[in-house]
């Protein structure tokens, strides 16, 4: 007899309710889930229709383990960790999936929610936000997390009645919290957040401060039981996340390459150029490592850390307002297309064992183009067939995000004119930069329509 159905039967005999058998049984077991929660309002509710989706937050409970490194950790990745302490918690998830369980590609994204500055200390969802065209329409699941202690203490002070119950016992167990979360996904007990569907692929996402911690997690945990199939990592700095306090990682710190897990890692211009004063770990260049059998590695010029685009998104998430006013225009470039195919190549390459396509990598000098663009890297049609000038910094304002969201610089209507002879003329530029990166493996057909239909609706030149 197993040993769930063990502890529930001594419950019943003890005269304990079903209820409380199953939380008793559960607790001993692994972890479990409550929920969904109704009471109060919901905390990071998408901020853009979720057409054929549901939403819902559960409460995971559980035992988790902090982690210490076995021996001095190496800039390679390489590393051997042993459990230390043993502490409780319960935290909350999102679960976005879709409603009609045909519509289910059998993938589900498990996002690391992140902390972005100048939010309020809530825990955010800039992967989702930016890859959500791709998410809706492919029918992926989505599952964000908060594993780290700052976004629960933030969710208990906003909403007692809702949060109220969550406790974190601090970062060093944020590690093992995410890496059961794959466990209660596979493996359901009494409640079950996808709702009957059963995930084929896991993919592991973490945008700038939660990928420094995925990229401890990969190096460190990942190999202890390979919780997930794939990561995606987006925005990451040279450095990754302390494991503990006490044990921080080295100043630069590479995928380990002698695992079997792929990962794909996006990068932004702001990330690649001079980091901002504010943020000085940024740096990625200094980490950057080649490309190999399970790794790669896409270098997006044009691009920012935070965009115009993530910067009203994530907004209106936190506060149900607008962005703090940067002193420029903020990057308006296409980085959410490249996450869209990178999403996608990233499933595929779990599936069928085909590795995402590589791409350019920037010119190491940051030299930049005579359309004041950066030269190399991958080249989306905002830069092959451009109107502004797009960098990934150079902004200031109130919000220390302002130096994350880099410039949009438009170009004046002479400058327009003597590039492009016509309107038609422009249509036709941006047509052949969209099928170049599709042919790249850079751009996904649905995104490269849109891209083309945005183009044929401007009044440019």
């Amino acid at each position: 007899m197993n040993r769930r159905l063990t502890g529930a039967l001594l419950a019943a005999l003890l005269g304990v309710g079903a209820c409380q058998a199953a939380k008793a049984t559960s607790e001993r077991s692994g972890p479990w889930l409550s929920g969904p929660l109704t009471a109060g309002r919901m905390t990071t509710a998408a901020p853009v229709p979720l057409p054929g989706y549901t939403e819902r937050e559960y409460v995971m409970h559980g035992t988790a383990a902090s982690y210490l490194f076995d021996g001095t950790p190496q800039p390679d990745g390489r590393w051997k960790v042993r459990a230390a302490r043993h502490a409780r918690y319960d935290t909350r998830l999102i679960v976005r999936r879709p409603a009609d369980p045909r519509r289910f590609n059998g993938t589900v994204v498990v996002e690391w929610l992140d902390l972005p500055p100048g939010q309020g200390g809530i825990d955010l969802d800039p992967d989702f936000l930016t890859e959500r065209s791709e998410l809706l329409r492919a029918g992926y699941a989505w599952v964000g997390v908060s594993a780290q202690q700052q976004g629960v203490q933030t969710l208990k002070s906003r909403d007692p009645s809702r949060y109220g119950a969550l406790n974190h016992p601090g970062d060093s167990y944020s590690y093992a919290i995410y890496s059961q979360v794959a466990d209660v996904l596979r493996h359901p007990g009494r409640t079950d957040p996808l709702n009957g569907l059963h995930p084929r692929t896991l993919i592991a996402d973490g945008y700038s401060g939660s990928s420094r911690r995925l990229t401890t997690f990969y190096d460190a945990v990942q190999p202890l039981a390979r919780p997930y199939d794939a990561f995606l990592v987006h925005a990451r700095s040279a450095a990754s996340a302390p494991l503990t306090p006490e044990q921080p990682s080295p100043a630069t710190v590479a995928f380990r390459t002698d695992a079997s897990t792929p990962v794909l890692t996006v990068e932004t211009e702001t990330e690649l150029v001079p980091p901002p004063p504010d943020f000085p770990k940024m740096n990625y260049l200094a980490a950057a490592q080649p490309d190999g059998p399970n790794f790669r590695l896409w270098e997006v010029p044009g691009t920012a850390h935070v965009d115009k685009d993530l910067a009203t998104l994530l907004a209106r998430e936190a506060t149900g307002g607008e962005p703090s006013p940067c002193a420029k225009p903020p990057n308006d470039g296409q980085g959410r297309y490249v996450m869209d195919a990178a999403l996608a190549h990233l499933t595929r390459w779990t599936r069928t064992h085909t590795p995402a396509p590589t791409a350019p990598r920037i010119d190491a000098r940051l030299v930049r183009d005579p359309d004041g663009n950066l030269r190399g890297g991958l080249r989306t049609p905002a830069l092959d067939a451009p109107t502004a000038t797009l960098t990934g910094d150079g902004n200031t304002g109130a919000n220390p995000q302002c130096q994350l969201e880099g410039v949009t610089t438009s170009w004046p209507g002479s400058r327009l004119k003597s590039r492009y002879a016509d309107h038609g003329a422009y249509v036709a530029a941006v047509r052949k930069a969209t099928r170049a990166a599709q042919a790249a493996g850079h751009l996904l057909p649905a995104d490269a329509a849109e891209i083309l239909a945005a183009a044929k609706a401007a009044d440019i030149p």
